[in-house]
């Protein structure tokens, strides 16, 4: 694979580069040429002008390209207008395509689905380019569809864009389809000895603490923490919510995680009602921060990328970056975070309104981030001795003080996080507390007088069916009395296990010293009958331990269950429950001792 790029800046120098690329190529044939066009103009009689010189010099190349906000030239930036970028396939297996649709935000579906039926007609194909003008819409349909590929088909590229940052006219235009304002271009790659490699790299770090997306529509951002999306950018940073407000932002966008990686989101509008419109959407319930960008961060950042991939051995590599970085550095500086990889092969690109990469089998749109491809035919080969131009940004130990800073309001900010989760956690534990009776687990008199709020809030509005049962220990008294107070909790503790054994932690209330009370919804009374069997089935074999309180476990039982037609509160029932209890109580007394009663 070899590449050529150029600018020109005017008719006869696009004639001249092309003529010289046709010479050079003349006696070196190649299975397939593709030349991507990007360039800062709308104006489209330019656009068709150029197309219709390069078709006539190397007509069998396929052409593709969009309107950017900046190019990349040899891995910096290009001043100039328009920037030619000529790749020429050697290996006789390796296929380039282009492929062409109109697309909206209504038609995203439909697109994807033709495209990937045109994909699945062509298992040649390894990795797809796109090129999207996707400026006012949201491109989670547009993802969704992409992300349903086969698996293995490297997906990656960017949005188109034009030099006025407040501007949403783009273009795109390829030899499939031409120029067109609402379109994608795929550009499709392919073949047996075709490699393709792709990443991605932010540099960006989080600030502050975490935000919680509490009301979202779509791709429009409506509320963080409760409050509108907007008064995030007003009440850290001070962004007015006026024209400027896009551009000011893009330094800012927020970082959270989607499909386990790291993704920045960038605001296109700010709305009268305070919500945010973004590129894509940002689901409810996600933790996003505000992000800030740190020039050593970044670079180092993309350095240890370009070295990433030195053992690749690309033949060249493709760059979409945001356009909000190039705003971040400015044009004499931003060429800084591409040189590295210009370092390992010939590096080329433009600067998008938003970037794409399928990750796993996800296809995801990034901003603010570079998304980075690189291609190689054949086996890899030997790394060549390289000259480390990356000495002369050398950081040294310094460190920024934006870094600095950051990292400062970092750390306050855990400290401050892991503060306020002890005291929730401790608030946790007194709520637990203030309801739960400390020596059986069991909801106290508290919680009982809680849940009958709730159930005689029901009585009367809903269909609503309970029951309650009433339960009395039998001689506590005489353990207390002859083995100590100590035994006496010990024989509250084992009753309160069977009680729970059959009727379940969280239906259960102790009243009293040797009081309990189960109530239970949905239970009539004939599995009633049966729960009460099991609960002395249950004391039977307990009894038949060995216990230091050497008493046996007795327990007075009685329930009712709500009767709709005459019941008017729960304490109709509980009266009937308890009456019950007592009747049952005095049975059990009827055959034992009586001075064993508390």
């Amino acid at each position: 694979m070899k590449q050529i790029q150029f600018a020109f800046r005017d008719d006869s120098e696009l004639s001249a580069e092309l003529n010289k690329i046709r010479k050079r190529n003349g006696n070196n044939p190649y299975s397939g040429a593709l030349i991507q066009l990007y360039t800062e103009t709308l104006d489209r009689d330019k656009i068709e002008k150029v197309c219709r010189e390069i078709r006539r010099v190397i007509p069998e190349a396929v052409i593709a390209g969009c309107s950017t906000n900046g190019n990349i030239l040899n891995g910096d930036f290009s001043g100039g207008s328009f920037v030619v970028i000529c790749t020429f396939f050697e290996h006789p297996s390796s296929k380039v395509e282009v492929l062409q649709y109109a697309v909206s935000a209504d038609t995203q579906k439909d697109v994807t689905a033709r495209f990937r039926e045109e994909v699945l007609k062509r298992p040649w194909v390894k990795g797809i380019e796109l090129l999207i003008t996707i400026r006012g819409m949201s491109m989670s349909d547009f993802c969704d569809g992409l992300s349903e590929l086969p698996d293995g088909i490297q997906v990656f590229g960017g949005g188109a864009f034009c030099e006025d940052l407040e501007q949403d006219e783009a273009c795109v235009f390829s030899s499939a389809g031409g120029y067109q304002e609402k379109s994608v271009v795929f550009i499709l790659f392919g073949g047996d000895e075709l490699h393709i490699e792709t990443s991605y790299l932010t540099g960006w770090k989080p600030l502050g603490s975490f935000l919680h997306v509490t009301a979202t529509d779509g791709p429009v951002l409506k509320e963080l923490n409760h409050k509108p999306a907007y008064d995030t950018y007003y009440k850290y940073l001070h962004i007015q919510n006026d024209e400027n407000f896009f551009s000011n932002t893009l330094e800012f966008p927020f970082l959270y995680r989607y499909n386990g990686i790291d993704v920045l989101r960038a605001p296109t509008a700010s709305n009268p009602d305070g919500s945010l419109t973004m590129t894509a959407a940002i689901y409810q319930g996600a933790e996003a921060r505000i992000a800030y960008g740190d020039p050593w961060t970044i670079l180092e950042s993309a350095w240890q990328e370009g070295e990433r991939l030195r053992p690749f051995s690309p033949d060249c590599i493709f760059v979409f970056s945001c356009a909000g970085r190039r705003t971040f550095w400015g044009n004499s500086k931003v060429g800084k975070e591409t040189e590295p990889y210009q370092n390992v092969a010939p590096t080329s690109g433009c600067y998008t309104s938003g970037e794409f990469l399928r990750t796993g089998k996800e296809v995801i749109q990034h901003n603010v981030t570079q998304v980075i491809a690189a291609l190689r035919e054949g086996k890899a080969k030997q790394p060549t001795e390289t000259k480390n131009v990356r000495d002369v940004h050398q950081f040294d130990g310094k460190v920024s003080m934006i870094s600095r800073m950051a990292a400062f309001i970092k750390a306050t900010t855990e400290e401050l996080e892991e503060a306020n989760r002890k005291l929730e956690e401790a608030n946790r534990r007194l709520s637990k507390l203030a309801v739960t009776d400390a020596l059986t687990g069991i909801g106290n008199k508290s919680a009982y007088f809680e849940r009958i709020r709730e159930i005689d809030g029901k009585i009367g509005t809903e269909e609503l069916s309970f029951a309650a049962a009433v339960f009395d220990m039998n001689g506590l008294k005489s353990i207390n009395d002859n083995y100590g107070h100590e035994q006496g909790d010990a024989a509250i503790t084992d009753m309160t296990n069977a009680l729970i054994h059959v009727f379940g932690r969280g239906n259960l209330y102790r009243i009293g010293g040797d009081e309990f009370i189960a109530v239970l919804e949905d239970e009539p009374a004939a599995e009633m009958d049966l729960l009460f069997m099991n609960l002395d089935d249950l004391i039977d074999q307990e009894n038949k331990t060995e216990k230091s309180y050497r008493m046996p476990l007795s327990l007075s039982k009685g329930f009712a269950s709500y009767d709709r037609k005459t019941d008017r509160e729960y304490l109709d029932v509980f009266r009937r429950a308890d009456e019950a209890m007592y009747q049952d109580k005095a049975q059990y007394y009827r055959t034992h001792d009586r001075r064993g009663r508390r």
